[in-house]
């Protein structure tokens, strides 16, 4: 037998022989006490399971808030059936994006199934508001609502503010902005009635062939990443939000994504103990609310045949919640990806997820398989339904400490405008600005000057037309000419480029990948590699990337660039940063992440600690 205790054999029974048995062994777990679930609507219709004559102050962190759990927790547990608080450690996907048929789906899910939650994914504000309040209004316990959300809302949703991946933050010295960005992003979690936020990633991305983590990761030194994990936690925490932090125990160093395989993590105990869980444990120490599993083989950590550390017992209880001693709530990363569906069909996977220690699952293939396997198992013994009750109690405490004892629903007016205010704008400047790292500066060339009869020239590739960074560069210089290029050009467009560059003395140049998230291919055609990296040998041009920084080994000589800047994103608020900076508008501050090459190595970034002179054009 497996060293994991749930056979697969007893999943695939008869489903006779294990009806008879659930019905018998779950039916003698279920409650009839209802004495003191105060389960009634309040005079405007909404649910009240609260005990008005029953005090309670709500604990500083959701940690408290699980071993002290408010009377509203068992008023409502005593409400549930066995396969109800089952329900209630289901998260499942929404999009507000996929029109009605699709949302009469979900609502199914919720009204027949009485999950426990929700993780939306794309749409707009103002429509997963709108079905936010159809599912909670439908829903027996209210809904905890969740969300991967690790640059805010604007990674998901439309019309809404947008904050840097994790590794431009990782050139960021003073974490105190980052602190800031957590807290902004709890506030407008909190306005769209969202409770759940799946970051900060804590992997330590050490592996420049990482398909999946790189730019989400705040970079490759274990002290740098712990701090700045720690700084976004406490913005959302200490603001009311459940931080995630991901994806334990560290996807950082392998090259295979487990949304399509099962990535295997090699490294002994020692090296793990020192390095990919150092951040979860110090997260651990200042009481981070929630841990995503990943889905990873650790042979070295549990010897099972083809089994994700979501599966794991070794891993998920005896590592993180007993050696590592963590009391806050486990989720497993999505149920859907083939980082565990590849060796573990549906139902068996989530049966497994529980038994191995996790807390709550997050989007499952089908949740009507889970709720029978996992009833299955129970009547099997390989879990009791003690263990559910608890886990449940733990969910029903997350709920109360969000404030879902009180339930409201999302006021739609004035929505776009609260999740879009000035000073999420000023924060994502100062975060641009404080980023902006600058890898060469050959004979102190900047800040650029105007010169009488210097011709200067933008350029910018994989765009196709002139990019807010060339905008921004004409508010402060006398631009001749601003022009674009396919990062797909072919021969005969780089030789007409290369003759209208002729000319000119200066040549401001911006490099794009193929969308504004970093990217780990830029998919340059080799003739535009060519022209690039002709520009970077001659001495006339100042290059600037707007993409992730391993990218800038896709071109061969781009150390020899009189000036290099490394921009991370081309989000608008790093285009206007990167211009400022050319022309010494604001210093340069940033710090190099990760170790690119022989060249550009981790903490790498030639610092000024004001502004450059600039001479006014």
């Amino acid at each position: 037998m497996q060293a994991n205790p749930f056979h697969p054999i007893a999943i695939r029974l008869p489903a006779l022989y294990l009806g008879l048995l659930c019905c018998l062994l779950l039916s003698s777990c279920e409650s009839t006490d209802t004495s003191g679930a105060a389960y009634a609507r309040d005079e405007e219709g909404q649910r009240e399971f609260f005990p008005e004559e029953v005090a309670y102050t709500r604990p500083g962190s959701l940690i408290e808030a699980i071993e002290n759990p408010s009377p509203w927790v068992d008023s409502v547990f005593r409400t549930l059936s066995p396969k109800e608080r089952i329900a209630q450690l289901i998260i499942i996907e929404a999009f507000s994006n996929k029109g009605p048929k699709y949302e009469a789906d979900v609502m199914n899910l919720v009204k027949r199934y009485k999950v426990g939650g929700i993780i939306y994914f794309q749409g707009g504000p103002v429509r997963q508001a709108v079905l936010n309040n159809r599912l909670q209004a439908a829903s027996k316990v209210p809904l905890l609502i969740s969300m991967d959300a690790e640059t805010g809302v604007g990674m998901r949703l439309d019309s809404t503010v947008q904050y840097p991946f994790q590794m431009m933050m990782g050139a960021i010295e003073d974490n105190g902005l980052i602190y800031r960005m957590g807290a902004e992003v709890a506030e407008e979690f909190k306005r769209l009635g969202m409770h759940v936020n799946f970051a900060p990633v804590a992997d330590i991305n050490n592996n420049p062939q990482n398909p999946i983590i790189g730019y989400r990761a705040f970079g490759e030194d274990k002290l740098d990443v712990t701090a700045k994990s720690l700084a976004y936690m406490r913005g959302m925490q200490e603001n009311g939000i459940i931080a995630v932090a991901k994806h334990f125990p560290g996807h950082g160093d392998t090259d295979v994504d487990s949304h399509y395989d099962l990535p295997i993590i090699p490294h002994d105990r020692d090296r793990l103990d020192s390095l990919e869980l150092y951040p979860f444990r110090e997260l651990i120490k200042h009481g981070i609310g929630g841990i995503m599993v990943a889905h990873m083989h650790m042979p070295e950590l549990d010897t099972t045949m083809n089994l994700p550390s979501t599966l794991s017992k070794p891993i998920v209880t005896n590592l993180l919640k007993k050696k590592l001693e963590f009391k806050g709530l486990v989720f497993t990363d999505a149920m859907v990806m083939k980082g565990v569906t590849k060796y573990f069909p549906p139902g068996e996977a989530e049966a497994r997820a529980l038994i191995a220690g996790n807390d709550v699952l997050e989007r499952l293939n089908s949740v009507p398989k889970a709720i029978q396997a996992i009833e299955q198992a129970i009547a099997l013994g390989y879990i009791t339904q003690e263990e559910i009750d608890r886990r449940c109690k733990k969910m029903l405490a997350a709920k109360a400490w969000v404030g879902l004892d009180r339930y409201k629903p999302i006021e739609l007016e004035n929505l776009y405008e609260d999740l879009n205010p000035g000073i999420a704008d000023s924060t994502n400047h100062a975060l641009a600005e404080a980023a902006m790292t600058l890898l060469n500066n050959k004979k102190n060339f900047l800040p650029i000057r105007q010169k009488k009869r210097r011709r200067i020239a933008t350029l910018s590739f994989g765009v196709v037309r002139p990019s807010i960074f060339q905008r921004e560069i004409n508010k402060y210089a006398r631009i001749e000419a601003n022009f674009a290029l396919s990062r797909k050009a072919n021969a005969k467009e780089v030789k007409q480029m290369k003759q209208k560059l002729k000319g000119y003395d200066l040549v401001l140049v911006g490099l794009y990948g193929p969308a504004v998230t970093p990217s780990n291919r830029l998919g340059y055609s080799k003739e535009a590699v060519g022209l690039v990296t002709d520009l970077a040998r001659s001495d006339r041009s100042i290059m600037t990337l707007f993409d992730n920084p391993y990218t800038l080994n896709q071109f061969p000589d781009i150390h020899k660039s009189r000036v290099l800047i490394l921009a991370y994103q081309a989000h608008m608020h790093a285009q206007v940063a990167a211009a400022k900076l050319l022309f010494g508008k604001i210093p340069a501050r940033g710090k190099l992440p990760v170790t690119v090459n022989e060249h550009y190595q981790y903490g790498h970034g030639i610092s000024k600690d004001k502004p450059l002179l600039a001479v006014s054009p």
